[in-house]
């Protein structure tokens, strides 16, 4: 195996140890709601029930990662902004291959940070495993279809957000999407099939737009096959939001030419983009500080929201 490849290894390796019969639960003050009023939609039997791991042994930037796996009832936790309220809110996707979920590492941690820029932060643990897992690639998914039921989920919390926006102080036209490596794929997946209806409506919510205003794409995969083919069902219009996207040159989970290949797309469609190509940083660090430059990426992404008009320019730096 690849030594670079091995970090989504590890993440999903930690499944496999250290296991704890409870679901996942977020801190003190904050509540899980289900996103569906009954069964999710096109709901399938899994190996197990939901179970929250961490492996000691396995460390990203000096602490463990906590890996969800079984997601069959989906939820998302809204945590307030801190101070200003910004009227921005942002829907986090933890990335994990599609097979479990980095709660805290790519989830709560994030959240952590953007309620302090006064963002609402929505954390969505969406049902995995989703697309199957290759593990003859040395860890590396070569599936390229929509992520189903994630892109359901994913749907269906940006409607709620919307449909909850007065009563939880949103402006409707300030939600956007953040999300890695799996994650970052159903960030580009909203981001390009908010017209595509892939679930029989619920309740009233589903009246609401799926469409995201922005977009950040953080070490995105499933983007450009090994040949280099942009992936077909991401279908990258001009109507696609204002996008940061943030690479790791070598990243050999998802590689560079998943990003670029994304960039390419977006730009050829005139399409608001920033890109941060860095030399080092490899796969998996969130927002974790490391030695590397990449992981002080939050910064960028706060300026850039600001240049995009999603927060003032006293809550950029």
């Amino acid at each position: 195996m690849k030594p670079s490849a091995l970090a989504l290894c590890l993440l999903l390796a930690s499944a496999g140890a250290h296991a704890s019969s409870d679901v996942w639960q977020p801190s003190a003050g904050h509540t899980q709601t289900p996103l569906w009023p009954g069964t999710p939609p096109d709901a399938k039997p899994l190996p197990g029930p939901e179970e929250s791991h961490t492996n000691p042994k396995n460390l990203m930037g000096g602490k463990t990662v906590t890996a969800i796996t079984n997601v069959s009832l989906p939820t998302m936790t809204v945590y307030a902004p801190q101070g200003k309220n910004t009227g921005a809110a942002v829907v986090v996707f933890p990335g994990g291959g599609f097979q479990i979920l980095a709660m805290d590492l790519e989830g709560s941690e994030v959240c952590d940070w953007l309620v302090t820029k006064g963002v609402t932060c929505v954390l969505l643990k969406y049902r995995v495993p989703g697309l199957p897992y290759d593990w003859h690639c040395n860890c590396r998914p070569h599936n390229y279809q929509l992520s189903m039921p994630s892109l359901q989920d994913a749907q269906r919390t940006l409607r709620l957000v919307r449909a909850h926006a007065s009563e939880w102080h949103i402006d409707p036209h300030k939600i956007g999407v953040l999300g890695f490596s799996a994650g970052g794929y159903l960030v580009a997946e909203t981001s390009t099939n908010f017209n595509r209806r892939t679930y029989t409506p619920v309740d009233a919510a589903d009246k609401e737009s799926s469409r995201p205003d922005f977009a950040l794409a953080i070490y995105p995969g499933h983007l450009s096959n090994d040949k280099g083919m942009f992936n077909t069902n991401v279908r990258v219009t001009h109507d696609t939001p204002p996008t940061f996207i943030l690479q790791a040159e070598d990243d050999q989970v998802d590689g560079v030419e998943q990003a670029l290949a994304y960039f390419t797309a977006l730009k050829n469609a005139d399409v608001p983009t920033e890109m941060h190509l860095y030399a080092h940083g490899g796969h998996a660090f969130g927002l974790r500080p490391t030695d590397n430059p990449i992981t002080h990426w939050p910064a960028l992404a706060e300026t850039w929201l600001h240049t995009i008009g999603v927060i003032p320019a006293n809550d950029a730096p």
